[in-house]
């Protein structure tokens, strides 16, 4: 099953990313304000949609975890913690540059920057210390997968929040995706799309990676037991 599905989600990616890039650079009308820069934007917010997909998948795993104690549940919170950051960190990177051209800053201490910062660098921390840390430290990592996932309706609403605490935000307050026009609207859910089938093509590879690993660590030791290895 998977040696067909990973190239049919490979072959299908790459046609949505030909395609986003083709409607973005030669068929979209340049925004009035931005020009050549809002095209970021079709890369931009999808990563952040996979970054609270997979952050939500990573906290809802390592609930599983919590409760069942079964390590397939650890996989799955593992190989979406990676993802998150990966996702975060272009969704970072993209913003700031759309930032540059929008605001004239590279950043800005607002409140949902300032969140989704928080966001990343607990996701990170949680990559760090499952690289790091060992085994034994799957409890800790669920704590602060749970607590990225709590922190996801912060970022998403913090522009609504800031206008309540009064303070300002860099963020729009209305829904620019509503806003596009039909060929502008289109083309970003064709990005989203297309995102989601990389996410889901990176996650299945990434979670193979580490099933296999896992039962590779469980033969080892195994052996070390029945002196077969030595240590």
């Amino acid at each position: 099953m998977r040696r067909i599905l990973i190239p049919l989600l490979a072959a299908c990616a790459a046609a949505g990313l030909a395609g986003t890039l083709y409607l973005v650079f030669y068929v979209t009308k340049l925004e009035q304000n931005l020009f050549f820069n809002q095209k970021i934007f079709y890369w931009h917010v999808p990563n952040w949609f996979m970054l609270f997909s997979m952050v939500f998948l990573c906290g809802g795993a390592s609930i599983g975890y919590l409760v069942k104690r079964n390590p397939k549940w650890d996989d799955v919170a593992h190989a979406a913690g990676e993802l998150a950051v990966l996702f975060g960190a272009i969704g970072l990177v993209t913003g700031s540059i759309w930032g540059k051209a929008a605001w004239g800053h590279w950043w800005i201490w607002e409140l949902r920057l300032t969140t989704s910062l928080i966001l990343w660098l607990t996701m990170l921390g949680y990559a760090l210390v499952r690289r790091f840390a060992g085994p034994g430290s799957e409890p800790l990592c669920a704590g602060l997968a749970i607590f990225g996932m709590v922190n996801v309706p912060l970022v998403y609403f913090a522009v609504k929040l800031a206008d309540k605490l009064g303070q300002a935000s860099a963020h729009p307050k209305a829904k620019v995706v509503a806003q596009l026009d039909a060929s502008m609207k289109g083309t970003f859910w064709l990005s989203v799309l297309t995102f989601a089938l990389v996410c889901t093509l990176l996650f299945v590879v990434r979670i193979d990676a580490i099933r296999d690993a896992r039962r590779l660590r469980a033969v080892r030791e195994r052996g070390l037991d029945a002196g077969i290895l030595e240590p």
